[in-house]
């Protein structure tokens, strides 16, 4: 944009502002940028990093977490457990959704039961979080059905809905994203948070407008943000440093050097709670994408186990994620997930020997044919880190056809179970075990159980220790239950963790972010100078 062009904007901004009698605030502009971009507007569709993200700054919890992720109040103001099976919340009151309707306790009503709807990707979550109920038109209390030590957690990962504004667009539940189902929520949005949906153009641009009838406090100055998807990571950086955009989400870690060199750009670094693994079909009799006919390579163990020792990952580490990555053997998110326990943690020896030898035990001393699916801007290099495995596997006869996709493309196919041998990453902002051990590791089932368990593994000990560790209130004995079930889940390979990512932003230096460790983009508490 030249000179002009950006004053004129400014200008234009400046002049809707003083129109609507909002002349106080300062235009203040954010345009920032990532590879990928966020999936649906509908809140309750996908469970997916950036779509959460954005949809947070529109819709929000009853709780909110702050910068260093502790739960307080949101659009409840206090609550209290009156026994083991039941919660009570106080709603915050005289909060208005974008549109002017009032909220109140048939919104939250509504959007827990929405929340568990067949086509919501969160439906575990609200599933744990029990039944709401309304007392009045400011107090709801939740039953459940078993005890649930991290409720509060579970809580934070529902986003309230307006209940009139989904009957009236004909919403009232999460549109099917796997098959291509578009709904008014596809493109439009109405929250009670801090910033508006303005426009949404999917794979150019999403726009957002400051809601200053907000009931909270802004921290930060922005006044509307503009979101890009620019997939080349070239030309996503080359916008950043020309000032095109002032904030990228994700620059790439061997350019990380060069940023924090170059004038006028810094670099803000933070760890994500986020693992990165690969998941096999270990269900079916006959891998849909490979040349082994009548029989499933991943159904034995020597096979998954070769595939884990051939994984160089500190190859991966160093040379293509240079150092931006912490390789472990746990499933977790989080180490706090495994408790920082060194025999969850620790990987299998790296050993392309010992690997061929299992290969040759298990009756494939040639190796075999298989396709990797991968997306290609999700995580940080995961079309790349899938190349150097296809590299490293083939050192054991393993030809692997790469498939790399975009995200829109790649999730949908996941949840259809339409791969052999896929990439996954998990994590956000809770880093208890629980919430990678049932809606992932888990035996597919009910209510949202095993969802993204894409390899549909049945592993009778991991289940039925992680199935007691989701109700066992006792701290020690839930502890050994959620080790118990960790340790079975690496006893049998169920999933070849690599990595827990590192997440550095790259913003203008006149650009104030805070970085949080779910890797959320907070617009309310960005200042730009």
């Amino acid at each position: 944009m030249s000179t002009m062009n950006r004053f004129s904007a400014l200008t234009a901004c400046a002049l809707a502002l003083a129109i609507t009698g909002v002349t106080s605030v300062t235009a203040n502009p954010l345009r920032w940028a990532g590879a990928g971009d966020p999936q649906t507007m509908d809140p309750h569709s996908q469970n997916e990093g950036l779509t959460n993200s954005v949809n947070q700054q529109v819709y929000e919890y009853l709780t909110a977490r702050d910068k260093k992720l502790v739960i307080g109040p949101g659009l409840a103001t206090e609550w209290k457990q009156i026994d083991a099976l039941t919660w009570q919340f106080k709603l915050r009151r005289g909060v208005k959704f974008h549109d002017g309707t009032p909220f109140t306790a048939d919104d939250v009503v509504f959007s827990h039961e929405r929340a568990k709807s067949p086509t919501s990707q969160i439906r575990v979550y609200a599933n744990q979080s029990g039944t709401a109920r309304k007392i009045d038109d400011f107090t709801v209390e939740f039953k459940l059905a078993q005890v649930n030590p991290i409720f509060l957690d579970h809580i934070n990962t529902i986003y309230i809905m307006s209940k009139s504004w989904s009957e009236k667009n004909n919403c009232t539940t999460p549109l099917d994203y796997k098959n291509k189902e578009e709904k008014y929520t596809s493109l439009h949005a109405n929250g009670t948070g801090p910033y508006r949906l303005v426009s949404r153009e999917p794979d150019i641009k999403t726009i957002w407008k400051r809601n200053d009838t907000w009931w909270g406090k802004h921290e930060g100055n922005l006044t509307s943000i503009t979101y890009s998807s620019i997939k080349n990571d070239s030309t996503r950086l080359a916008a950043l440093i020309s000032g095109e955009v002032d904030f990228v989400l994700d620059p790439p870690p061997q350019d990380l050097e060069r940023l924090e060199k170059t004038p006028g750009v810094k670099v803000i670094k933070g760890i994500e709670n986020r693992v990165v693994f690969i998941g096999m079909d270990q269900a079916r009799d006959e891998l849909l994408y490979s040349n082994v006919k009548g029989k499933n390579p991943f159904k034995d163990k020597r096979v998954r186990q070769a595939m884990y020792q051939a994984i160089d990952i500190e190859a991966i580490k160093t040379k293509l994620m240079r150092n931006q990555a912490f390789p472990t053997g746990s499933p977790t998110p989080s180490p706090l997930g495994s408790f920082n326990d060194p025999t969850i943690e620790k990987r299998r020896p790296f050993d392309v020997p010992a690997a061929g030898k299992l290969m040759a035990e298990a009756g494939y001393p040639q190796g075999f044919e298989v396709t990797l699916h991968c997306p290609n801007n999700r995580y940080i290099n995961d079309e790349k880190i899938c190349q150097a495995l296809a590299a490293m596997w083939a050192k054991i006869n393993i030809k692997v056809k790469l498939d790399a996709q975009p995200r829109a493309v790649y999730f949908p196919r996941l949840d259809k179970l339409d791969t052999s041998l896929y990439m996954l990453g998990w994590g956000g902002a809770i880093t208890d075990a629980e919430t990678v051990l049932t809606p992932v590791l888990r035996n597919r089932g009910a209510s949202g159980v095993g969802d993204y368990n894409y390899g549909n593994y049945k592993n009778a000990k991991l289940d039925e220790a992680a199935a007691a560790s989701s109700k066992e209130p006792d701290a020690k004995k839930r502890e050994a239950l959620i080790k118990q079930a960790l340790l079975a889940h690496n006893e049998e390979i169920n999933t070849l963790p690599l990595h827990r990512q590192v997440i550095p932003w790259a913003a203008r230096s006149n650009v104030n972010v805070v970085h949080r460790a779910d890797n959320f983009v907070e617009y309310q508490w960005i200042t730009v100078k």
